[in-house]
């Protein structure tokens, strides 16, 4: 297959190879002899999102998005990751890092990633699409020199991923309303949970049936909550007569409830008789359930229940402890396949190669007091670790003379003191 018949619409299909490909998606890709793979949409069998409990809903990205947790977990990891500065750094030889300031994914990834889109807008679309979906594109063509013109957020519903052997194109309109096919060296495509290394999958896709329990528990809570449950039980005296007087019966008495409500004084027949029905043992076990699942949707995401703001199990004196187990098990968790996902679509071979790649900085999520990060500055200036010019630059000051000069341990003399006699000589 030629490298021009990829992006030719409308031409003569290219015959296919010995080996059997699945009946083809799109007809665009038909027409060019691409493969669409399962990724470009939710598969319905397997782990696709339907469970075989047929009375379940089937999940999908938009239905779980109903759940107030999911949307909570996919938010917070989400809005936590594209708050923090995303920086590019250089591994050295020796193993030493240094920061990349000059590269033009530094400026797209924290100011401005496309004309009049903020950066912090475009990360944080990215990874709501990845955490819901478990996948995530974003359109990041050069200019003629090699050099990033923009990172555009594309709308994974609306991007299919076609194949050509190992090779991945992308169809998708972008943020001009132009239908474009591009190579993979031009877009980012995140996936998580991928099995063949392409397949992205959710983890509300892979727990289907959990996340459908879930959410069938959630309709019947507001069901429920919306008063389409019986609340009473209304005995007519009318009940084995002929349909029409049954019929006038019921209006009857509804029409009573309806106009007695405001007074509080319901008027019935001297034979008519109601009885109120309260909670059921079902009910409220119903009820008491969805804090389970609240809990399960946090555990699929890796996301401590605090963060969700469910405190039966934790309280102010661990929440120090549960911020620091919320950047290790979860934030540096899905920011690590962000950063993976990014330095494979934004960074050359090349630039991987020798040794460039994306860090968020997790420690701006853990503020320090003024007291604590004065004291550990007063530690690292005098350890030593750190010039007095390096600390004051931490905290925004100027240099002063004589600062580039590290400090001895204090248990050492300086080397430009020297020893004196009892006589002072």
């Amino acid at each position: 297959m030629s490298f021009a018949a990829l992006f030719r619409r409308g031409g003569t299909r290219v015959a296919p190879g010995p080996r059997i490909e699945p009946a083809l998606a799109a007809p665009v890709a038909e027409a060019a002899g691409l493969s669409v793979p399962h990724e470009s949409g939710w598969r319905e069998i397997g782990f696709g999102g339907a469970s075989r409990v047929r009375s379940l809903p089937r999940v999908t990205p938009e239905l779980a998005q109903k759940h107030a947790t999911v949307v909570t977990a996919c938010s917070v990891i989400a809005g936590d990751l594209a708050k923090l500065p995303l920086k590019l750094f250089q591994r050295g030889a020796d193993g030493r890092e240094v920061r990349v300031r000059d590269h033009p994914a530094a400026y797209l990834l924290n100011a401005e990633s496309s004309p009049g889109v903020p950066a912090m807008v475009a990360r944080f679309g990215l990874g709501y699409s990845f955490t819901l979906r478990g996948r995530g594109f974003a359109y990041a063509p050069r200019d003629g020199a090699g050099e990033l013109e923009l990172i555009e957020a594309v709308h994974p519903d609306r991007c299919v991923v076609l194949r050509a052997g190992r090779s991945r194109f992308y169809e998708f309109e972008d943020g001009g309303q132009t239908q474009r096919r591009v190579a993979g060296r031009a877009m980012v495509h995140l996936r998580y949970m991928a099995e063949d290394g392409w397949t992205g999958r959710s983890p509300i896709e892979v727990a289907a049936e959990t996340m459908g329990i879930a959410l069938a528990g959630q309709e019947a809570a507001g069901r429920l909550a919306g008063g389409k449950g019986f609340k009473a039980v209304a005995k007519l005296a009318d009940f084995n007569a002929d349909d029409e007087t049954w019929q006038r019966s019921r209006r009857r008495l509804k029409a009573a409830m309806e106009r007695d409500q405001d007074d509080g004084v319901l008027i019935i027949g001297q034979e008519d008789e109601i009885k109120e029905l309260g909670l059921s043992a079902s009910d409220i076990e119903l009820l008491a359930s969805r804090k389970f699942d609240r809990e399960q949707i946090a555990g699929l995401y890796r996301v401590p229940p605090s963060k969700l703001q469910i405190l039966e199990h934790g309280v102010k004196a661990n929440s120090e402890q549960q911020a620091i187990d919320y950047k290790a098990e979860c934030l540096t968790h899905w920011g690590g396949f962000i950063e993976a996902g990014l330095g494979q679509g934004l960074l050359t071979e090349a630039e991987r190669r020798a040794g460039l790649f994306f860090r968020h900085e997790y420690d701006a999520l853990l503020m320090a007091t003024t007291k604590e990060r004065y004291e550990a500055l007063a530690k690292a200036v005098g350890g030593p670790i750190l010039t007095p010019n390096e600390g004051r630059r931490i905290e925004g000051l100027d240099p002063i003379a004589g600062g580039e000069a590290l400090y001895p341990p204090p248990n050492m003399t300086r080397a430009d003191t020297k020893p004196q006699g009892k006589d002072g000589a």
